[in-house]
């Protein structure tokens, strides 16, 4: 069957109808749910790494229960926030990364997490993955942020050839219109959970097939 050309505008605006009545991605959840300051979203991104969207939203909120601040969450135990947490993958290191980036904050930062790509990055276990995810959720700048479902699915369409999330976010920073950076995030995560699955993808029921060159699908449903 040809395919027509990948249109990325008429792609995304499908993607957003088939995806109204399933839970939204953990960041967005926790953002719908008020804990937009750059920190929270930070310290959830963390969470999330490794860790099923579900089990993200339960252990953020168990967290942030506790503190919501930089300073707040410094001032705790690292045991008080790895038994807030202890629901998420790796939870012990996260525990000791987030309360180490809590302290820096207030030490150097005057106890507020900056809108920079750099200093984001430069704190352990933040990869470019979280620094995007929070400057575009808590920031409002234009940010791809890239995990497995975005890598997979965008790929899969044919509309970029990366063999890594991180050069997946650079293609996509080359051809992806900028009023999407944010969105293709809130959108193809949990497209990719329910319907573009990495396993046995659910292609009967994919809105975009007939523009989808379905790279690398041996088997399907």
């Amino acid at each position: 069957m040809s395919k027509r050309p990948f249109d990325i505008d008429e792609a995304l605006r499908r993607i957003e109808a088939a995806v109204a009545d399933v839970p939204k991605a953990a960041l967005f959840q926790l953002y719908d749910e008020g804990f937009r300051s750059p920190f929270e979203q930070l310290a959830a991104c963390m969470i999330s790494i490794r860790t099923r969207d579900e089990t993200t939203v339960v252990c953020a909120r168990a967290l942030f229960a506790l503190a919501r601040t930089p300073a707040a969450m410094a001032a705790l135990d690292v045991v008080d926030i790895d038994t807030a947490i202890a629901g998420s993958t790796f939870h012990q290191p996260k525990a000791a990364q987030i309360r180490a980036i809590a302290e820096e904050l207030v030490a150097r930062h005057g106890g507020e997490l900056p809108c920079d790509f750099d200093t984001l990055t430069a704190f352990r276990g933040v990869g470019p993955k979280c620094a995007n995810l929070v400057l575009g959720i808590a920031c409002g700048q234009p940010a791809v942020g890239v995990d497995i479902h975005v890598h997979r699915v965008t790929n899969r369409w044919g509309y970029v050839e990366a063999n890594s999330p991180e050069r997946t976010m650079a293609a996509l920073e080359a051809r992806l219109p900028r009023r999407y950076w944010v969105d293709i995030n809130r959108l193809l995560v949990p497209f990719g959970k329910h319907v573009c699955t990495g396993t046995r993808p659910r292609c009967s029921a994919c809105p975009v097939l007939d523009m989808c060159r379905q790279a690398g699908v041996t088997d399907h449903r």
